[in-house]
């Protein structure tokens, strides 16, 4: 079966990326792969992709690519195929309209897996019909614009299938998209393949991951912290990542005294092993479209501390077995929580233990099983 998968920037770094190459590269071992991006800025990825795989590059970035003169002019107008309330509008314009319409409707391919909104909608409208097209989520339906809402609700039904990260975001779209023929399925992302380092839950250290824009909410997270170092002031937090928001974060550790205390890690392509140092990983999000960062803890062995926000973090933290949850936005209850993991060493090692159980559900071979089975039975192929 050939596979084809449709991505932003291949090369580039952020959970959708990861989650996306984890899955191709292991069905690589099995199948005809190949990824389709839209955008390609740097030399090498910044995460592995199989040599198996064929990449095609719609538009390269790169410095000292110039692009002829016809993509020239595109290039200096917006694009009229995404969706204004789709985050990356802006970064596309009608070069990127011109060229990824060719792509789909040329499109050769069994499967066209796309992984975003506006991804969706372009497949939904010019993939070949012959192609089974199946969009992926990877934010909850209520984080989407009311704009772009509109064009889910005319467009989605036309997939063959939508794979949500959550059963409640499933629940969501079975809801807004009905009566509609598109297969909705839950299917999560998984770990990648190999063993993982285990912490043992020793150090008087707190960690968090991800991109350091308004969403994650790190102020929330660094405020908390604040009231755990006025009666534990030998712990620090690390926090791991790079985003628009990391000049303001410097400034709310400042402004708490919290000098070293707080550790700004950059980012990092070995997030396992900067998990495995910590004894509690933390998350403050306002909302999650899944979680990735709670299972890459867990499969250290790490308790999470989470707010209770849509979506994934109810769905993968079982409260007071293998982390806590706490009423989202609540810095104050976050903190407390914090406090009762730093408090009892031997409670941090029972959920640690569980935690590291609640990780063999996102077994790579479980979830691209997963996968197959889906694409398979869209496709009418064998493997």
């Amino acid at each position: 079966m050939k596979i084809t998968f449709l991505l932003k920037a291949a090369h580039g770094m952020g959970g959708t990326i990861r989650a996306t190459l984890t899955l191709a590269n292991h069905l690589a071992d099995r199948h005809d792969v190949e990824i389709i991006t839209l955008q390609r800025q740097r030399d090498d990825p910044f995460f592995a992709i199989d040599e198996r795989i064929g990449v095609r590059t719609l538009m390269d970035l790169r410095e000292g690519v110039r692009p002829g003169r016809f993509e020239a002019r595109l290039g200096r107008h917006n694009s009229r195929l995404v969706p204004r309330g789709d985050r990356i509008w802006s970064q596309v314009t009608l070069r990127g309209d011109h060229q990824m319409r060719r792509a789909l409707r040329r499109l050769e391919t069994d499967v066209l897996i796309t992984t975003r909104p506006a991804f969706n909608l372009l497949a939904a409208r010019f993939a070949p019909r012959d192609v089974a097209v199946v969009g992926q989520e990877h934010l909850h339906l209520d984080a989407h614009r009311p704009d772009l809402k509109e064009h889910i609700h005319r467009w989605y039904p036309r997939l063959d299938a939508l794979v949500t990260l959550t059963e409640a975001d499933r629940r969501a779209y079975t809801d807004f998209l009905t009566p509609s023929p598109t297969r909705l399925q839950v299917i999560p992302n998984a770990l990648p393949a190999g063993a993982k380092p285990v912490s043992g839950l020793d150090a008087p250290l707190i960690a968090a991951a991800g991109r350091m824009a308004k969403v994650k909410h790190y102020e929330r997270l660094i405020t908390a912290f604040a009231k755990v170092h006025a009666t534990h002031p030998d712990w620090i937090l690390r926090l791991y990542g790079s985003g628009p928001e990391l000049k303001n974060l410097r400034a709310v550790a400042a402004d708490h005294n919290l000098g070293e205390n707080v550790a700004f890690m950059g980012r990092t392509s070995d997030i396992h092993a900067a998990f495995a140092q910590a004894s509690i990983v933390a998350l403050s999000s306002s909302f999650e479209g899944f979680g990735m960062t709670i299972i890459e803890a867990f499969a250290c062995g790490v308790p999470v501390v989470s707010f209770d926000c849509p979506q994934g973090p109810g769905e993968i933290i079982t409260h007071g077995r293998n982390g806590l949850l706490v009423p989202s936005g609540d810095t104050d209850a976050l903190a407390d929580a914090l406090c009762e993991l730093i408090t009892d060493p031997a409670r941090r090692q029972v959920m640690g233990a569980t935690a590291h159980q609640t990780a063999g559900r996102y077994d790579l071979a479980a979830i691209a099983w997963q996968w197959e089975n889906l694409l398979t039975d869209l496709a009418g192929c064998g493997n």
